[in-house]
């Protein structure tokens, strides 16, 4: 008999556990039925083979029999057979020729073909057209069995293979969408960056989004108490949460988190519909999300969307006044919904002002010393401009400039926990604008000066390590970063290790192998799930690296610590 089908192969294994979809999809394909046709013009043979053979043991069903090649040929094109198991020698039309004309239809389908010995360079030159496998008159069953196992094993193992071919080049048409939407919000998109997308049948610039985004309340406070590890899991876990309550929506939907604490959910969105509808969708969407992760999760987050269609060249904006209307939300449960203007949400604002804040926030990044000072006297003079119209606003900005610095100095590491904390301090206590404005300029200075004193290549490793971890559950490559880093190869190469002590595959392997082993001793999430979430979508290969990793396998891993405990 066949070798029977090795099943170790499977994406994930478990009792009572949830399979993940992959694994739905591979039981799908290995344990699905094939169809064969029967093609004998011997009527007995015929009955036979129907009868004989164990085919529901097999998982394949029998959908036709027929007497000649032309009768055959009708019902293979009516039914496109997996499977052929066909006498040569026929009236009318003969195997062969059946075997020809079937081929011009392009359709995939394998051959056995029956033949007598005095046939056997009919069965030669079969063989020779990519059938399969032939079987002699009188014929062998027990072979037949054999030979018809085997084949069927080939056909599923070739479906598997198209299905996980079409799943990775899914993965990388995703991935290369999530990359344009994530310049999107960052502002640098082009249209030189546009490409087709089938599914849709249109340019990506011509899709309409709504956006949301979600915040972790007083984040930067919360966070000052965990450790390195401790925040890439959290976030991780966030991720991961958002994503599948943004599935849950039943639109296409993309989660993107450009900084610690915070994601933005993009949504793409019907044409057509009027302002009602669309806010109606939107307060609908953020209380599912808003009742979902307090489901989930215990920390405190805020929403609010942006339900008006935007294009991919207007996320950058939308982007920014989704942040603003946090300013009103942060802190509480409430769900802010704008119409596209900041001042709907209640912020009556001078743009001359955001624009001010979002110039620093920029300068800060690049460590553009000689642009702060013009930036910062700018600040001063549009705040100065709002008191005397008494616009009430700069005190909102100021706060929010202040916040968004520590979040933004936090994640390049130019601020000890120790500042961060007396800057909290001060926080709680009712200050004056002249004040804040003061505690920026002392901030900007202090992180300025920190900036320069550092190496040239210690401020690429900072930023290397940003960019780590915030990919850190996708695909991420050396070749990518250092063309991020606009720097060679070689020399990025040269720069991780003697800053981290460790190659760059080393220590991205050791940070992913961190986060799943915090994540096997805090979730019950099935091992499937946790290796993808933390950057591997094989299963095997991902318990392969935490092996060698940890000396155990992570069910052994899990399991050793819980029963420590």
């Amino acid at each position: 008999m066949a070798r029977p089908m090795d099943f170790s192969s499977a994406p994930c294994r478990g009792s009572g556990r949830r399979c993940s979809a992959s694994y739905q999809r591979w039981g799908r394909v290995i344990f699905m039925k094939l169809k064969v046709m029967l093609v004998d013009d011997e009527l007995p043979i015929l009955h036979n083979l129907k009868a004989v053979l164990p085919w529901e043991d097999m998982r394949v069903e029998v959908i036709a029999l027929a007497r000649n090649g032309k009768e055959a040929l009708d019902r293979f094109r009516e039914l496109t057979p997996d499977l052929v198991l066909c006498d040569i020698r026929m009236p009318v039309m003969d195997g062969m020729a059946f075997l020809s004309e079937a081929r011009k239809d392009n359709v995939e389908c394998d051959f056995l073909m029956l033949t007598g010995y005095q046939e056997f360079d009919y069965a030669k030159e079969a063989l020779q057209r990519g059938v399969r496998d032939y079987i002699l008159k009188p014929i062998d069953y027990d072979q037949l069995e054999q030979s018809v196992r085997q084949v069927c094993e080939q056909i599923r193992t070739r479906k598997l293979d198209r299905m996980q071919e079409i799943e990775r080049w899914g993965r990388m048409a995703s991935m290369a969408y999530e990359k344009q939407l994530y310049h999107a919000l960052l502002g640098f998109h082009t249209e030189s960056d546009s490409f087709w997308l089938p599914e849709h049948g249109e340019s990506l610039d011509r899709l309409w989004y709504s956006l949301y985004l979600a915040d972790v309340d007083q984040y930067a406070q919360l966070s000052l108490q965990w450790s390195d590890q401790e925040r890439r899991s959290r976030n991780a876990e966030m991720t991961e949460a958002l994503q599948h309550l943004a599935a849950a929506g039943g639109g296409s939907a993309a989660v993107m988190q450009l900084r610690e604490g915070e994601w933005c959910i993009i949504e793409q969105r019907a044409r057509g519909a009027n302002w009602r509808t669309r806010q109606d969708h939107a307060n609908e969407r953020l209380q599912q999300l808003r009742d979902g992760m307090r489901e989930r999760m215990k920390l405190p987050v805020s929403f609010v969307a942006y339900p008006e269609g935007v294009r991919i060249t207007e996320m950058e904006s939308a982007y920014k006044k989704l942040q603003r209307m946090l300013l009103q939300s942060a802190g509480s449960w409430k769900l802010a919904c704008a119409r596209g203007k900041a001042s709907d949400a209640g912020l009556r604002e001078d743009p001359s002002l955001w624009r001010a804040v979002d110039v620093i926030v920029s300068r800060m990044r690049k460590l553009d010393q000689s642009a702060m000072s013009e930036a910062l006297a700018d600040l001063k003079h549009c705040v100065s401009k709002e008191q005397e119209q008494e616009f009430y606003c700069a005190e909102k900005v100021l706060h929010y400039l202040l916040l968004h610095l520590l979040r933004e100095l936090r994640e390049m590491n130019m601020i000890v926990p120790q500042d961060e904390e007396k800057i909290w301090r001060k926080l709680q206590h009712s200050i004056s604008v002249k004040n804040v404005m003061e505690m920026i300029i002392e901030l900007v200075d202090n992180a300025m000066e920190k900036g320069f004193s550092k190496k040239t290549g210690e401020m690429l490793m900072l930023a290397a390590k940003d960019y780590i971890h915030k990919r850190l559950s996708g695909d991420l490559g050396v070749e990518e970063l250092a063309n991020y880093l606009g720097i060679s190869i070689s020399y990025f190469s040269l720069l991780f290790k003697s800053h981290f002590g460790e190659t760059f595959v080393e220590h991205v392997t050791r940070l992913r192998m961190e986060m799943a082993q915090s994540l096997l001793l805090t979730t019950d999430k099935t091992v499937t799930e946790i290796g993808s979430a933390s950057g591997y979508s094989e299963r095997r290969y991902f318990t392969k690296v935490f092996q060698k990793f940890a000396g155990m396998t992570p069910s052994e891993y899990r399991e050793h610590h819980q029963a420590e405990r």
